[in-house]
């Protein structure tokens, strides 16, 4: 491979995996919750939560997707990728053309994001599996909706619990939230699949560089003013040119995948 091919390779994987992550992560549930955290606490902190959280992400699902080729031909990772894309982009296309011009869609996303922060602080707060005070004084403590979790249960909820104290104490409860928060809304999202698909279809250094580069933007620009952002963009036409994106990745890796090997073969074909 020349070293030409190879820099234009690079350019791809970079481009690729940074428009990636912004057609869709801008608005997005991650998005909107590192923008409320940050009116609620110290902006620099909640973005090196998210953003750090959001860096194990890329990386975790960059490595996923340079696995798949060892294990699978590169021709049908690169087919595996095209499809995804391609199915990513029609339902994006759908969702786009379904959507009415106002900013309905991510009112609804900005209360769920909400939601999961203000539950979020009341677990911190009470502790898993506490028992709500109301149900004390009405001695109703221990019934069907509040019954006490199994041994089993209760056990991996207090590791799970000491672990987040423990990291909380070293790094600050804040910091701990927007990590966790976002980790778990980020995972088996969109970008992360996208981003597995990419890092087997492309070089995974790169990948993760690109990933790595948007989620930095878009974490940058939530914090920053992610609230005044979201009133501001049409949900729906970022959902339709997300859509065009992922459908032109789609077709691009179709083409990597089949139509390039053919015109090598026909080629080498005339040539002989």
């Amino acid at each position: 491979m020349s070293a030409a091919t190879q820099e234009e390779g690079a350019f791809q994987a970079l481009f690729n995996s940074f428009a990636m992550i912004i057609a869709s992560e801008i608005g997005d549930k991650t998005f909107l919750i590192a923008a409320i955290l940050a009116m609620r606490h110290p902006r620099f902190v909640v973005f090196c939560g998210a953003f750090g959280s959001l860096v194990v992400m890329s990386i975790l699902s960059a490595e996923m997707g340079h696995i798949l080729p060892t294990l699978i031909p590169k021709k049908w990772t690169q087919a595996a990728a095209a499809a995804l894309f391609l199915v990513f982009g029609g339902k994006m296309l759908m969702e786009g053309r379904a959507m009415k011009a106002g900013n309905d869609k991510i009112q609804e996303e900005m209360k769920e994001a909400e939601e999961e922060i203000e539950g979020d602080d009341a677990v911190t707060e009470n502790g898993p599996g506490a028992i709500p005070l109301e149900d004390l004084e009405a001695g109703t403590a221990g019934t069907a909706d509040t019954a006490p979790a199994t041994p089993k249960t209760s056990s991996s909820r207090s590791a799970l619990e000491g672990a987040r104290n423990f990291c909380s104490f070293f790094l600050g409860p804040v910091f701990v939230q927007a990590f966790v928060l976002t980790f778990l809304g980020e995972w088996g999202d969109r970008s992360q699949i996208a981003t597995i698909a990419l890092g087997a279809a492309h070089n995974v250094y790169f990948v993760t560089a690109g990933t790595i580069f948007g989620h930095s933007c878009c974490t940058a620009l939530a914090v920053i003013g992610g609230r005044y952002v979201s009133t501001k963009i049409s949900v729906k036409h970022v959902t339709l040119g997300g859509s065009f994106l992922f459908l032109l990745f789609g077709f691009i890796y179709m083409y990597e995948a089949f139509g390039r090997e053919r015109s090598t073969d026909l080629e080498m074909t005339m040539s002989g």
